[in-house]
């Protein structure tokens, strides 16, 4: 069956969420399919970071429904998510920069060789499958014991992808994983979530960077001020309207307005013309 055929393997339903009055989000749904690329988009303060903790664990929604695999669920920590197969590969990734890429892998979780008290690590067997995981990436380690603190960011990135692919992600969600990174670096995290995908792997794409998120996604999902403006695929949204949806083109074009009322006033009016000069852009 196809990606688009195939039914949701995470699901959620009108969920919202709130910090005391502060609305984080309200009635938001959306859906996501095995090997299929999920963006979900937004300025900050959309509700990105608050809905991805809800899909991972950390937060419970007040209202509607989470189904994982059309069973409806209630986590309560992220150790319940992950253990449906469900991993976040946070912007602050949690590495230790002096270990080295075998040690980072399989941190928490090493392969030991031996018996009770001559159980120990076995680097040996880390580093085969560390580096054979991440050359199924198209990464080439040459030492699996260099230090992850002398990897590139984009590198980093594809060692947390590798990591919990292999510890059987069938869900993975990316917090903003080129958002520090420059093109190349952000082009070499691009291909590594082809990768995933290619292996089955359902993967949510969070960033506020629409030129990221075309070239990778399937699907697009909008969110502004903790409402979704819809899911669309490439057809129904071409790159130069999500990037005006994102960006608030109308709220541009009545600012500019609302400059030239001060138009005496030349930083003012100057700044009007540079508005102008983005809305036509979008």
């Amino acid at each position: 069956m196809s990606k688009n055929g195939a039914s949701p393997i995470l699901e959620v339903r009108s969920i919202s969420k709130y910090f005391g009055s502060v609305i984080a989000l309200q009635e938001v749904s959306l859906e996501l399919r095995p090997g299929e690329v999920m963006c979900l988009l937004g300025d900050n303060g959309a509700g990105k970071s608050t809905l991805i903790k809800i899909l991972s664990g950390v937060h419970r929604a007040d209202a509607g429904e989470y189904l994982v695999e059309g069973v409806p669920v209630h986590f309560e920590s992220p150790r319940d998510a992950l253990a449906l197969g469900i991993a976040t590969v946070y912007q602050d990734l949690a590495m230790i920069p002096l270990m080295g890429i075998s040690r980072n892998f399989f941190l928490g979780s090493e392969p030991t060789a031996g018996w009770g008290i001559f159980k120990r690590f076995d680097m040996k067997r880390a580093n085969q499958i560390a580096r054979d995981e991440m050359a199924k990436m198209g990464i080439d380690i040459r030492d699996p014991e260099q230090a992850v603190g002398t990897l590139s960011g984009g590198e980093r990135q594809s060692v947390a992808i590798a990591r919990a692919v292999y510890f059987g992600a069938k869900v993975l969600i990316l917090d903003e994983p080129t958002s520090a990174l420059g093109v190349k670096q952000a082009g070499t995290v691009l291909r590594y979530v082809a990768k995933a995908r290619s292996q089955g792997v359902a993967v949510i794409f969070i960033t506020h960077n629409p030129h990221h998120a075309y070239p990778i996604g399937d699907r697009f999902t909008i969110l502004k001020r903790g409402r979704t403006l819809g899911t669309f695929t490439k057809q129904e949204l071409p790159r130069e309207e999500m990037i005006r949806m994102m960006s608030g083109g109308e709220e541009l074009e009545a600012l500019e307005h609302e400059l030239r009322e001060f138009s005496n006033d030349t930083m003012l009016a100057a700044m009007a013309d540079s508005l102008h000069e983005e809305s036509k852009a979008l």
